[in-house]
């Protein structure tokens, strides 16, 4: 698709320019904005196997280790309240946040009880979701997001997810038995892993929609260079010139029992969260290793470094060691069209409003580029909305910003300490006695 090589030929080059970080000696986050509702994001960086294609911050789970890192991470989400952010919803990503059911329950509560908490996202993994994980969860967890990525064998064995959690067909059942447990259940898939074929697409999104769960999110493989290179060894190339046809082999198929919530997010109900929370919240603090924040038009990422971490909150320090560039006023104008747009929605007389200019006046180019991709749907006094053609393009410039941070965890990853390397790969138990109290 032409238009998909221009706007990537375009973000890849920006994606750089925005995510461009450097190092900071004194940690420190702007003031909120008074009035203004924030999202919390809290990162447990633990998972029982590591994804190849996965660039989070994430380590092999040490129990002893990870119960003390929640400890640290209650901690900094004491410090954060101490700067007079005011939260509406809290998202806990990983890693695998449920990895220790008893520690996620006390920095839930903890959450609820220092902020404004109206809804809270966590995910998990197949092998931990169940009737005991929700009955643990029930008051505390709006929407569970389990990571599923494919009920095909052959693809789960080149994931390296087969033998942790299991085949297709128990997957299938897993979530099956799982769907009227949460009030939202959203399952994450993936499209475009270089071996998949449309046959293997349309099967899992019609098994997806037998398992009956309430939501789902197809994410396009979004490698960094780093991984795509070791895809390309062990695997086949990331080909991108299908990303298209299997965009809307995926829109047909969960056509009628879900409808768009996101530019990749597909709901049977509207109004719930999703995963890309930068649609409902352009601002977000990130507590935890290797979290990031984006405040004030600035983006600040979290130590990825354990030990590091557990020094600083334990000094009463904030955990920020790299900060991006200033948003210039036209860049905060295109972040706000991306996470609009990728909401399906944005408001001109809002957009007016912020940046006291229209969106047609403040970003000429993008709205010219999409209107002749055929990429609106609506476009009048009110508001902007989307094609599918325009939902696509918009993945493509999410696609392009994740792949941007997935660049920055690589470097940052490589950076870590040659210790703590180790727990990528084999476990760290000289690690456990540096953080230990």
């Amino acid at each position: 698709m032409l238009a998909e090589r221009c706007l990537t030929a375009v973000m890849r080059p920006l994606s750089r320019f925005y995510t461009a970080h450097g190092p900071v000696d004194q940690a420190s986050l702007p003031a909120p904005t008074p009035g203004k509702t924030y999202l919390l994001y809290a990162h447990v960086p633990f998972c029982e196997r590591l994804c190849t294609y996965c660039s989070f911050n994430r380590f092999l789970f040490n129990e002893d280790i990870a119960a003390r890192y929640f400890a640290d991470l209650r901690e900094e989400m004491r410090i954060a309240a101490g700067l007079g952010y005011h939260f509406g919803s809290l998202y806990v990503g990983g890693g695998t946040p449920t990895i220790l059911i008893d520690e996620l329950c006390e920095t839930i509560d903890l959450a609820r009880e220092l902020f404004h908490i109206r809804e809270v996202s966590a995910e998990t993994s197949p092998n931990q979701i169940g009737p005991e994980l929700a009955g643990r969860l029930e008051g505390r967890v709006d929407r569970m997001s389990v990571g599923v990525q494919s009920f095909d064998d052959t693809l789960l064995r080149q994931m390296d997810r087969y033998d942790k959690y299991g085949s297709g067909k128990e997957l299938f059942e897993i979530i099956s038995g799982c769907r009227d447990l949460f009030h939202s259940l959203n399952v994450d898939m993936m499209f475009n892993f270089p071996s998949q074929t449309e046959a293997m697409l349309r099967r899992d999104a019609r098994l997806l929609k037998e398992t009956g769960c309430n939501q789902t999110t197809f994410y396009p493989l979004m490698a960094s260079p780093e991984q795509a290179r070791a895809l390309s060894t062990q695997i086949g190339h990331v080909d991108m010139t299908r990303e298209k046809a299997f965009y809307d082999l995926i829109d047909d198929e969960l056509n009628g029992p879900f409808e768009p919530s996101s530019a990749w997010t597909y709901s049977k109900e509207k109004g719930g969260m999703i995963d890309e929370y930068i649609v409902d919240y352009p601002e977000y603090l990130g507590i935890g290793s290797g979290a990031q924040s984006f405040l004030a038009g600035r983006l600040y990422t979290n130590t990825f470094s354990l030990a590091d971490y557990a020094r600083r909150v334990r000094s009463g320090q904030l955990t920020v060691t790299q900060v991006g560039r200033q948003y210039s006023h036209r860049d905060q104008m295109r972040y706000r069209f991306v996470t609009d747009l990728f909401g399906l929605r944005l408001d001109k007389r809002r957009f007016k409003a912020d940046f006291g200019t229209s969106v047609e006046r403040g970003l000429w180019g993008e709205m010219q580029f999409m209107r002749a991709v055929g990429g609106f749907d609506r476009d009048d006094d009110e508001c902007l909305t989307l094609t599918r053609t325009g939902r696509y393009l918009l993945v493509v410039m999410m696609r392009e910003m994740l792949t941007g941070s997935n660049r920055l965890r690589d470097e940052a990853r490589a950076a870590l300490p040659a210790e703590e390397r180790a727990l990528l790969l084999d476990g760290l138990p000289q690690l456990d006695a540096e953080i230990a109290v």
